[in-house]
């Protein structure tokens, strides 16, 4: 019994002892896990107290390792730069971070877009195809023609020996679906798909329309192939007039860097442009310009079996019961994509508010009527204004 509780003891001793060996590697292993924290932790504190850097722009490279800089206080300085920056990375107009101190270069940071046109880039494609178009067959055509054929198949051009259009202008009434050509060219093509309303290009400060201008055809540059589609091109190319005001002069300046960029010195390559408007009648005839918006391709309004091949489209997943959509497209005389849809969002509504789950072609003449008469009544409100404008 004795050598048995002797035995016990031995074995309880060599269970404490391998519990202590693995407790103190634990401890081991916490430790070094603590101090590469605080390690850490002291090299972000040391971070967070270092001084400011100045942002500039290099103006000249005098040497390899002397450059002209001009900081955001205004002045130029000659400085040094680090020995840590490569010689490649100090080129003329290169963003850099200076020391506050002596201004030397520290590093080299990337170029930095405003936040308009980083918005602008669309990053994921719009699920609109040409199949959710309806009686526009032969704009579809004209459209992939003169983008899309020369970003998926350019040598085709190459050995016709001609150049491919470098923009297209669409142009219709509001809501016959010129926006929505340019989506599905989006969703159809792998180009980077930039897309901005004109109005957002018109700034409060003298040259900052134009900035934006030029960062929009960089980023496009850099991204090609792309496409530029301008929305609402008006607001930014209205004819240029004599007497103007500041504000006035601001967009014509804004209107001069877009003509710049479309056939300057740089040629755009695979950037196409798609401009969109609904009133071509106040464009400045510069923009027709060949080698600029040179195609202008007319959307119009639908015809009776144009309505209804719209109107398939927009019910194909509603539940209709006893419908007629040839005779919903004779009642919608003058009718463009937008109002059809509406009509028949009003029709669905109808349907709701009598407690049904289908749509009948009552609830669809009700919607087009509500519908005409919004048409009539905003016809007559800018009547009125004309009247008294």
């Amino acid at each position: 019994d004795d050598d048995v509780d002797e035995y016990n003891d031995v074995e309880e001793v060599i269970r404490q002892l391998r519990a202590a060996e693995e407790e103190r590697r634990y401890t081991e292993l916490e430790n070094k896990r603590l101090n590469d924290e605080i390690e850490k932790l002291k090299k972000e504190v040391n971070r967070l107290k270092l001084p400011p850097l100045l942002i500039g722009s290099i103006e000249d490279v005098v040497d390899e390792r002397r450059v002209v800089i001009r900081s955001s206080t205004g002045p130029s300085f000659l400085v040094y730069a680090s020995e840590h920056i490569p010689k490649d990375k100090l080129t003329v107009g290169t963003r850099v971070a200076l020391n506050k101190a002596t201004l030397s270069v520290i590093s080299v940071i990337p170029e930095a877009y405003d936040p308009t046109v980083v918005a602008a880039e669309i990053s994921e494609k719009p699920k609109v195809t040409y199949e959710d178009i309806g009686a526009l067959t032969q704009q579809i055509r004209e459209i992939r023609e003169m983008v899309e054929l020369p970003l998926l198949n350019p040598e085709i051009f190459r050995k016709v020996g001609i150049d491919p259009p470098t923009g297209v202008l669409l142009v219709g009434a509001p809501g016959t679906g010129k926006t929505l050509l340019a989506k599905a060219v989006a969703n159809n093509t792998n180009a980077t798909f930039i897309r901005v309303v004109a109005s957002e290009l018109v700034r409060k400060y003298i040259g900052e329309g134009a900035r934006l201008v030029r960062e929009l055809f960089d980023l496009a540059r850099k991204k090609a192939p792309s496409i530029i589609f301008i929305d609402e091109l008006d607001a930014i190319g209205s004819r240029r007039i004599e007497s103007s005001t500041s504000g006035d002069r601001e967009v014509q300046r804004t209107l001069m860097q877009l003509l710049a960029e479309i056939d300057g010195f740089e040629p755009l390559g695979n950037i196409k442009l798609v401009g969109a408007t609904n009133r071509p009648d106040t464009l400045d005839e510069a923009l027709t310009r060949p080698g600029r918006f040179d195609r202008i391709i007319e959307i119009p309004l639908p015809d009776k079996k144009g309505r209804e091949e719209i109107l398939k489209i927009h019910t194909k997943k509603m539940n209709l019961k006893d419908v007629r959509l040839d005779r919903i497209a004779e009642i919608t005389e003058g009718f463009s994509g937008a109002d059809l849809k509406a009509s028949i969002i009003e029709g669905g509504m109808f349907a709701i508010r009598d407690h049904r789950d289908f749509i009948t072609q009552a609830d669809l003449v009700k919607g087009v009527e509500k519908e005409n008469a919004q048409r009539n009544k905003s016809t007559q409100t800018k009547k009125n204004l004309e009247m008294f404008g």
